[in-house]
């Protein structure tokens, strides 16, 4: 490409390479086009787009060099597109891009120049996101490649934002979470009870839903929430504002966060709340979307609610689930349909079992920090180590995963010795955020332990211990069940990264192996694979 032949930028003149056209512009028209795109600190659409502007519109010289890199030009989809059909100039990039090209440049102006492309360069990828997600629908261009021909009634082509945003349109998944007690009051005790964090704070809700969370933390004394969501459900959320006159702190906002900008000038948030968890936690890939809000809006000594979630896995007894899930298909009315169970040794099955199915204390295979955590990291491999604490001989049938989840007012991690607070069947959970019946809850005494810093935590458990969440427990079958007994030792790796062909689904591979029983091939690695989904 470099040796073809390459017309000047400023006439008609056709040189015989792209080298010498850019020498000839440097020498005849005193344009060093490699120098000024990084004096402008141009990146490489940057760069395309100088170029085409200047094939498009002949401007002279004194007008391309008097540019700052700020103009419209240099954001516009239009000098995008090649003034020069099979223009070599914009297939043909420096080697050499550096700020030795530019070292006669007054500093002052450089400086200038790279603040505002540094302070552009987030807005950038969020439009640059927006107008690929807009104008180019690849899988329904893949489709409509393979479709053999027009077919009445087929259903158009389904991404997996747009399918998992209208799951979010209706009434009753609402309804599941808002009367989820453990859920719904944890967040209400920690906005509610830390007025000194939210009183005059600029507050983002991710994920808004109904609004409920950005209700609370506008009771709580925030200056201003904005609510975002992408589904319809926004809709809704601001009549529930309007209705509880709340219009005047809280903004709903309809889109995706990745795409939006805060109304009003406003750059950069406080805090930022989200119910962002899934099955397994990560289900859903919600998480990548609170990231980048972060990223985008949070002042750096910013909060976010909530701030550690611990991923926690552990040996089970799940045998009442293979029963009814697995077992079942043996004999149905005297048929054998046991092909049907074949594939769930493959799903990993979302469901919730008691305290007594526990076969080990659990070993936390992710510690997710979201004040630093980047979604590269939320692809994984953990090593674990789990101890068997069964009273006699018996049989794991599953490995088990649930989630806890914490809050700090301060946003660091939690010390490694904090005990998450499992709720249990008569814990007057909603006492502790509103009164009930009129009276208030009697008010905790204060423990008078070692550790201060660990009344100034909220937490909650997704686990067995606790009552049942709508998150329930994620329970991976064994196809071969383990005999251990106390002491027995079953250690791995647990691998869980986004699906290749869902990013919204999670694909689960756990590597194991049984020490310290008498069970033939102990030692043995074992490797399954499941689906999250």
């Amino acid at each position: 490409m470099e040796q073809r032949p390459c017309r000047s930028l400023f006439e008609e003149k056709v040189l015989p390479s792209v080298e010498e056209a850019l020498a000839y512009d440097k020498g005849t028209h005193a344009f060093d086009l490699d120098a000024f795109c990084a004096q402008l600190a141009l990146d490489t659409h940057g760069r395309l787009r100088l170029i085409n502007f200047i094939r498009k519109t002949n401007p002279t010289t004194a007008a391309v060099t008097a540019l700052t890199g700020a103009e419209e030009i240099f954001s516009s989809d239009e000098y995008l597109r090649p003034a020069l059909e099979d223009d070599p100039l914009l297939q043909v990039q420096p080697d050499d891009w550096s700020d030795s090209d530019a070292e006669d440049v007054d500093p002052a102006k450089r400086i200038i120049a790279l603040e505002k492309r540094l302070a552009a360069a987030r807005q950038d990828f969020a439009d640059y996101r927006a107008l690929v997600s807009k104008q180019l629908d690849i899988p329904g261009l893949i489709t409509a490649v393979n479709e053999p021909g027009p077919s009445a009634g087929a259903a158009p082509a389904r991404d997996d934002d747009s399918h998992y945003f209208q799951s979010y349109e209706e009434n009753d998944i609402h309804a599941v979470m808002i009367q989820d007690k453990v859920r719904t009051s944890t967040y209400a005790q920690f906005i509610l009870k830390n007025p000194s964090l939210f009183r005059d704070a600029i507050v983002l809700d991710v994920g808004c839903g109904t609004g409920i969370l950005s209700l609370f933390a506008a009771r709580s004394g925030a200056k201003r929430v904005f609510a975002v969501d992408a589904s319809d459900i926004a809709e809704k959320a601001a009549q529930i504002v309007t209705a509880n006159e709340l219009d005047h702190i809280i903004t709903v906002i309809r889109g995706k966060v990745e795409d939006i900008a805060l109304p009003d000038g406003v750059q950069h948030v406080d805090i930022i709340i989200s119910e962002w968890m899934g099955y397994a936690l990560l289900y859903e890939s919600m998480l990548d979307s609170v990231l980048r809000a972060r990223d985008r809006f949070l002042k750096p000594a910013g909060v976010m609610v909530p701030s550690q979630c611990k991923m926690m896995l552990a040996l089970c007894d799940a045998s009442e689930i293979s029963k009814e899930r697995v077992d079942f298909w043996n004999d149905v009315y005297g048929f054998d349909l046991s092909t049907m169970s074949k594939d769930l040794y493959e799903e990993a099955i979302v469901d919730v079992v008691g305290p007594d199915t526990l076969l080990s204390a659990p070993y936390t295979v992710k510690d997710l920090h979201l004040n630093t955590i980047t979604p590269r990291q939320l692809d994984f491999v953990s090593p674990f180590k789990l101890v068997s604490t069964a009273e006699r001989r018996c049989k794991v049938s599953a490995f088990i995963l649930y989630f806890d989840t914490f809050f700090t007012a301060h946003g660091r991690p939690v010390p490694d010795e904090t005990e998450v607070k499992v709720i249990r069947d008569g814990d007057a959970v909603l006492a502790e955020v509103w009164p009930v019946g009129g009276r208030p809850a009697p008010m905790r005494r204060v423990s008078s332990g070692p550790n201060p810093e660990a009344q100034k935590i909220t937490s909650f458990s997704t686990g067995p211990q606790s009552i049942p969440t709508h998150w329930k427990q994620t329970l991976f079958l064994l196809r071969e069940s383990i005999v251990v007994e106390e002491g027995s030792i079953v250690s791995g790796h647990f691998h869980c990264v986004k699906s290749q062909t869902n990013s919204r689904e999670l694909d689960v591979e756990i590597h194991y192996a049984v020490q310290g029983t008498e069970t033939d091939g102990a030692g043995v690695t074992v490797v399954q694979m499941y689906k999250v989904r």
